[in-house]
């Protein structure tokens, strides 16, 4: 019974491919002094900032204590700031600061080679139905 659940189970292997891909992101993205999930939180507050710490969580499917472990190095090398109340006076909605957005153009080339890498390693094919599946879930999902 282990050995074909070890053989099977989804969690297993996707946890060992996510594992793969972010060794192969960070260490592309290490001269830049970010690791792969807050490169990931740098491009979504770039795409859709500034906006809740909420909303970015859902965005990135990450719980509050995951995305504050992302986001705070951030915030504190002034990538990122929350220091604008919203429009509640409660909430802080986090945005990109020039420095990040700086950051973001300069580690683009990065990313890119890290894509490449990724992308050899997995197969055109591979790659295409991870990146199909990904954008099919959200839809099964509700």
């Amino acid at each position: 019974m282990s050995s074909e659940m070890i053989r099977s189970c989804l969690l297993t292997r996707t946890r060992q491919i996510s594992r793969v891909l972010t060794s192969i992101y960070d260490e592309e993205l290490r001269p830049f002094g970010i690791h792969s999930p807050q490169f990931s939180l740098l491009v979504l507050i770039s795409a859709f900032g500034p906006l809740s710490r909420a909303d970015l969580g859902r965005r990135n499917h990450q719980d509050r204590s995951t995305l504050t472990r992302n986001l705070q190095p951030l915030i504190e090398r002034g990538l990122v700031s929350d220091d604008v109340p919203g429009d509640d006076g409660r909430s802080r909605p986090v945005s990109l600061t020039e420095q990040g957005a700086a950051l973001l153009h300069d580690a683009a080339p990065a990313w890119s080679a890290a894509q490449a890498k990724a992308k050899a390693l997995m197969s055109e094919t591979g790659a295409n139905a991870i990146m199909e599946i990904a954008g099919e879930l959200p839809r099964r999902m509700h």
